[in-house]
């Protein structure tokens, strides 16, 4: 029997097999969610974001809390959605918000360890709270809750956040989140002077993860500046707050149990 043959044959039956794999695959429907955009006057710039609703959102009244991402992305989104609706089984809105300039937008200062020729975290806080959340809170069905999460440079950003405007969001999640020691000069007289008001942190939950090796901070000084952090949280805020600083010995830079562990957190009883 001719070799050509014998390959035509193996090859019209890899495609006939392939051809009934595919009839017989049924999709699996899941609604990610779409892009919107804001024109902002803060930063002069259009801004994009992902939203996801929840499943029951079209079909009742309800309102619903909020989840604000930082680094917005389709994957980050997706992964934010299964695990809260497959796993915890809550319903939450998400927003998703797509980066321009990251650096400019998440760092407040400039420093020999992180350069940043325009740190524009301040503007990029009050396009946060000054644009987005009263459009958001007008489009949609929220309840006034709301959650800001944030990983590495982000994380960073979602404690400036808290520091400079806690009472913005009622959930704090930053993860592989801190400082190097040329930035102490800035954040802890930021911490010193936010912590004179207790009463702007009661009640808040704020779930902060680190690993002990991150190859990004060889020396430590991140971890250095979160166990002095959390000492303050405990000195001054007390029981008042909801506070969590978690570390992983088994993961390095955004340890992958931490997204989990700090929702985990944030909506425990």
């Amino acid at each position: 029997m001719p070799k050509n043959f014998v390959l035509s044959v193996i090859a019209w039956v890899m495609l006939a097999l392939f051809k009934a794999s595919v009839t017989m695959a049924q999709p699996i429907p899941y609604e990610l969610g779409f892009q919107d955009s804001i024109q902002s006057t803060v930063l002069n710039e259009k801004r994009e974001y992902l939203i996801h609703l929840p499943t029951s959102y079209a079909t009742s009244t309800t309102t619903f809390p909020v989840v604000y991402l930082l680094d917005g992305t389709e994957n980050g989104l997706l992964h934010v959605s299964a695990l809260l609706k497959h796993y915890f089984r809550q319903e939450f809105i998400l927003v998703a918000v797509r980066n321009t300039d990251r650096d400019r937008d998440m760092m407040p200062l400039n420093v020999p360890s992180y350069p940043v020729a325009k740190p524009g975290a301040e503007n990029f806080l009050n396009f946060l709270g000054n644009e987005l959340i009263p459009k958001i809170e007008r489009s949609y069905r929220t309840n006034g809750q709301r959650t800001l999460c944030g990983q590495s440079l982000s994380g960073v950003f979602a404690i400036y956040v808290l520091l400079t405007r806690p009472l913005l969001f009622d959930s704090y999640l930053a993860n592989s989140a801190g400082w190097f020691a040329d930035m102490d000069y800035f954040f802890s007289p930021l911490v010193d002077k936010a912590f004179q008001h207790p009463e702007h942190y009661k009640g808040k939950r704020i779930f902060i993860a680190n690993s002990e090796n991150d190859s990004l901070d060889p020396n430590k000084e991140i971890l250095k500046s979160m166990e002095d952090f959390t000492k303050k949280v405990q000195e001054k805020l007390g029981d008042s707050v909801q506070y969590k600083y978690e570390t992983y010995t088994r993961y390095g830079h955004v340890p992958y149990p931490a997204l989990f562990d700090g929702f985990k957190f944030i909506m425990s009883k």
